[in-house]
This record gives C-alpha cells, sequence and structure tokens, in this order.
C-alpha cells in the first residue's frame, strides 16, 4: 500500500488517488468526519474489493462521494425535499438516500433501487470527484462492526492481511473521534432518519420545513 501526506502533496494526491480509483483499486482518504474507503461507486469488481476488506455483509448499502449537486442528478432522482435539505447541509456530514435513476445499475447500485449521496466538506474529497468524474465509495475505512481508527497506521493494522489490497493511502493526518454522517431516506418525500451523526435529528427535520 502507497502512502501519499495529503499535507505537504495535496495536488499529487488527488492525481494519485483519481489513477488508483481508474484502475479499479482501494484507497483510503480523509473526509469530513472519518477516513473512507474509495473506488469506483459504479464497477462491480471494485465494490466488491470493498466488501471483502470490510468483511461487510454483501447487498448492504455502500453509499458514495459526489463532487456537487449537478453530478448528484446525473445519477439520482431528486425531489423538494432532497433539494432543501441539500440547499441547507451540503457540503456537510449528510447522506441523502435517493431513487437511483433507470441507467445506474452497477457497483452500488447493484440490486438496488435507491442510491446513498454524499458531498462532504472537505476539499480532497471534492476535488478527487471532479478529477475522477465520476462517485467513488464512501464508507467508513474499518473492519465491519469494529471501531473507525482515527490515522491511517492504526486502519491498516486493524485490517491485517486485508490491507494488501488497498492500493493508496491518503494520510490526512490523525483525527480526532468524530461522529459519522447523519443518514437520511427522503425516497418518499418526507425525511426518514436511517442513522444520526454528526448533525442532529431535530435539525434534519427543521431543515425540512418550508
Amino acid at each position: 500500500m502507497h502512502v501519499c501526506a495529503l499535507s505537504q502533496t495535496g495536488a499529487e494526491c488527488v492525481l494519485m488517488a483519481s489513477a488508483a480509483l481508474r484502475r479499479g483499486g482501494v484507497i483510503i482518504y480523509p473526509t469530513d468526519t472519518l477516513y473512507g474507503l474509495g473506488a469506483d461507486a459504479h464497477s462491480d469488481a471494485a465494490v466488491d474489493r470493498i466488501y471483502a476488506i470490510k468483511g461487510r455483509e454483501e447487498g448492504k448499502p455502500i453509499h458514495a462521494v459526489f463532487a456537487d449537486m449537478v453530478m448528484v442528478e446525473e445519477y439520482a432522482e431528486l425531489n423538494d425535499c432532497a433539494k432543501r435539505l441539500a440547499d441547507r447541509f451540503l457540503p456537510g456530514a449528510l447522506t441523502l438516500v435517493l431513487k437511483k435513476k433507470p441507467h445506474v445499475s452497477g457497483g452500488i447500485a447493484r440490486g438496488m433501487d435507491t442510491i446513498g449521496v454524499r458531498i462532504p466538506d472537505n476539499e480532497f474529497c471534492l476535488e478527487l470527484a471532479r478529477t475522477f468524474g465520476k462517485p467513488f465509495t464512501a464508507t467508513s475505512a474499518n473492519r465491519s462492526g469494529e471501531t473507525p481508527q482515527g490515522s491511517v497506521s492504526a486502519i491498516e493494522a486493524q485490517f491485517g492481511a486485508g490491507a494488501d489490497l488497498i492500493d493508496l493511502a491518503v494520510d490526512g493526518e490523525t483525527f480526532p473521534m468524530r461522529l459519522p454522517s447523519t443518514v437520511v431516506n427522503v425516497v418518499s418525500g418526507t425525511p426518514v432518519i436511517l442513522r444520526e451523526g454528526a448533525i442532529a435529528g431535530t435539525d434534519i427535520i427543521s431543515g425540512t420545513e418550508k
């Protein structure tokens, strides 16, 4: 696993990470909440590697990082509820679960009617999405069921042999313990909070009011 130090070579890290994603590789990267595990979100083979590294149950949804709402609209249906929450909280620690568009079928959307959308408040993530040109997976960089770690070295140790399947780690230095993103299903037009995280549920409800 190669390591790129974000503090010294941010632009180079973006190029290295984008190249790894284009090859079907897997990366560790910093976000506005936790370290993430990234791969081409619409490649079956790349997403399968994510499931294998995490030891994640097949069929359990994995979300994706998008550069902006213009990119989101290429893949998902937006209703008024989604737009209001996006206007208030994105970029930020919010994951919106949206109805996917009919042409979206592979990778994280395989066998799913919905797609989870993240636009982190993190310039590396946004620049990588712009450079890569399409979404990449947004799942925490930890073994399924185990505590997320705040440094690349601790993440590598937790993954053990699974770290051999990771191509690149973008080292954003040590994170303090943070809450994950808040996950909200807005497919029906009414917010359903699937996981309360960095954004309080009360703020989500008030954020959908006209």
